[in-house]
């Protein structure tokens, strides 16, 4: 049966993902752990076209955390190449569904090869405004507060900004994506209960979403799950309940 998005009173306007259970899922199968990670890609391709039909208007994925560096240098490599394939094979769908792509984290860390694709592709979607996906790459989120941090310290140095004058908004307005809002859900897979260092900040409020499932078996269904169980959530903020 198809998910009716329609019949959802609430829909998140930010969701973010940690996409997890890839390596499991092709153990499982006697598969090597790039073809789980082929697979997870079409989750990826799922969600947006899940995301787009619910009218969520930005999608972040922690497609590769700071950490991931310290793989072995062939999985590595081959989720490098996996992510160029990717943008080659699925750049045509971001158009016809006036998606635009941004990418957060250590730009320059990536492979040159990767920069660029990936440059070609934000440049070719920079216009679109009604939905916006993000990949988390080479990505950690103290890194990014840390980051932010030293640019506000340089502009205190610089007498640019007073110390006094330092708010949860000054360093909000440092942080990579300044002008995205904060996501409202975050969808874990594989069961696994911590935020691995991602986007510790934005996430203060968030609604979690923990699902056992394997990222590569997360499709529009899992996805409709995730904001169903967000629709019946009482956002409070800390105040009384209603």
């Amino acid at each position: 049966m198809t998910p009716s998005f329609q019949s959802l009173e609430k829909i998140p306007r930010h969701v973010a993902l940690i996409m997890d259970g890839n390596g499991r899922w092709a153990q499982e199968r006697g598969l090597s752990r790039i073809e789980g990670h082929k697979e997870g890609a079409q989750s990826v391709r799922a969600v947006l076209r899940a995301a787009a039909k619910a009218g969520v208007e930005f999608i972040t994925v922690y497609a590769f955390s700071t950490e991931n560096w310290k793989r072995p240098p062939q999985e590595v490599e081959g989720l490098m190449k996996l992510l160029v394939s990717s943008l080659e094979a699925y750049e045509q769908e971001l158009h016809d569904n006036q998606i635009r792509l941004r990418v957060m984290g250590q730009f320059d860390r990536l492979p040159l090869l990767v920069r660029k694709r990936l440059q070609k592709t934000l440049d070719a979607t920079a216009h679109y405004t009604g939905h916006t996906f993000i990949i988390a790459l080479s990505y950690g989120s103290r890194v990014e507060i840390a980051e932010a941090a030293k640019q506000i310290a340089v502009k205190v140095q610089a007498g640019e900004l007073a110390a006094k004058d330092i708010d949860e908004q000054t360093v909000a307005d440092h942080l990579y994506l300044p002008d995205v809002p904060d996501p409202e859900l975050l969808i874990r897979t594989s069961g696994e209960l911590r935020l691995s260092n991602f986007l510790l900040w934005q996430l203060s409020y968030a609604e979690f979403h923990i699902t056992d499932t394997y990222w590569p078996d997360f499709r529009e269904e899992q996805f409709f799950q995730a904001l169903e169980a967000f629709n019946g959530r009482n956002r409070r903020y800390g105040g009384m309940e209603k």
